[in-house]
């Protein structure tokens, strides 16, 4: 179904005696869309207020990811503990009937304790629903003790796995599940500038059809109660990322970002630069530690995304930072040893590189601050604890 500011659309006999009604404007559109998609269940995510939740203990394992490293064993450096999972569902002198899958994007399953009560957080949904379904069945991470979802922004390598991650798991999840997104921007359609190759756009329908509550947290938000989103980054460093995709506003076949819900100077009905204004990380407090903080993938920088966390939370102390720290060629030596200087200042304990770090990165990185620098991988599993 097309939906546009001057087609004609067939509505439901419940909304309409004469069953058809021409769209006289953008609002008409998206109250339609609204009515057939279930957007009431929208709803602005609870505000983080003075009290920062902490938790005792935290353990992020990465579902999906570029790659799968073999033959590494757990170790512990401090009080990080890192598990490593590289075989699947093998069986002595037979092939694997199943394996971890890397593949590029991104998901991590986030599980938190906090005295005797816990909390499971999925951040991201990967590119494919075979690897994301796949690779959660291997690591036995069980979808109905999720108590949100979080999607950081809206690139396919993110959110790709989503709808096949829902349809597989219908009946399964808890009812109305929260799935947290930085604004109504993460639905826009988007292309790849080098090329004009589509990148998708999120699928606003099958949200609602899984009974999800879409939660927008421009600002900074709770998270089941153990954690919080950034909301917002602002540009505070010196950091200029790559940024590969471009964006349109409005909605074509129910897919896309509603107009009147996104700035006028963005609406300008063709492609414009991708800002990526609404991406968000997800982050925690562990007790006695400090912050962890989930980029997923650094469109608004690293630095940037990491003083936003401690800017929203009022803690200043840095335990780890996880993730996609988007930076890749062509950005050079000197811009990476500027993002090195700058993490030097902020003094963390721990940089976890995935999905888009970059190999260059992680080299100097590694020269500069050590065994600091660790490299994730598929089914990898920090453990952090008070």
């Amino acid at each position: 179904m097309l939906f546009s500011s001057c087609n004609c659309v067939r509505l439901p006999s419940s909304m309409s005696r004469r069953g058809v009604l021409c769209a006289g404007g953008a609002g008409f559109v998206s109250v339609l869309i609204g009515t057939l998609v279930g957007t009431s269940r929208t709803a602005h995510a609870q505000a983080l207020g003075s009290q920062v939740p902490e938790v005792d203990r935290l353990a992020v394992r990465m579902v999906t990811d570029n790659e799968v490293i073999q033959f590494v064993p757990s170790e512990k450096r401090g009080s990080l503990t890192i598990e490593r999972r590289t075989a699947g569902n093998q069986t002595p002198d037979a092939p694997p009937r199943t394996t971890l899958t890397g593949e590029w994007g991104l998901s991590m399953h986030a599980e938190s304790g906090r005295g005797n009560e816990t909390r499971n957080v999925l951040v991201d949904f990967g590119y494919t629903p075979e690897t994301l379904v796949t690779n959660m069945s291997i690591l036995k991470i069980d979808p109905s003790t999720f108590d949100a979802l979080v999607l950081s922004h809206g690139h396919f390598d993110h959110f790709g796995g989503m709808v096949g991650f829902l349809a597989a798991n219908k009946g399964k999840l808890k009812k109305n599940l929260p799935l947290f997104v930085g604004g109504e921007d993460c639905f826009c359609t988007r292309q790849v500038v080098a090329n004009g190759g589509q990148f998708g756009a999120l699928d606003r329908k099958a949200i609602a059809d899984a009974e999800l509550s879409l939660m927008m947290a421009e600002g900074p938000a709770i998270v089941a109660d153990h954690a919080f989103t950034t909301g917002k980054i602002p540009l505070v460093s010196a950091e200029k990322p790559l940024r590969a995709t471009q964006e349109k506003i409005g909605v074509v076949n129910g897919f896309g970002c509603f107009p009147e819900k996104m700035s006028p100077a963005k609406n300008t009905g063709a492609y414009i630069p991708d800002d990526f204004e609404h991406e968000i990380a997800t982050n925690f407090v562990v007790k006695g530690k400090g912050l962890v903080i989930l980029t997923s993938c650094s469109h608004r920088g690293v630095i940037n995304t990491v003083r936003q966390a401690q800017t929203s939370s009022g803690v200043q102390k840095v335990h780890a930072v996880i993730g996609g720290f988007h930076i890749v060629p062509p950005l050079d030596d000197t811009y990476i040893r500027m993002v090195l200087a700058d993490f030097k200042e902020i003094n963390p304990d721990y940089l976890i590189l995935g999905h888009c770090s970059g190999d260059r990165f992680y080299d100097l990185a590694r020269n500069e601050l050590g065994d600091k620098v660790i490299h994730s991988a598929v089914g990898t599993r920090f453990v952090f604890e008070a």
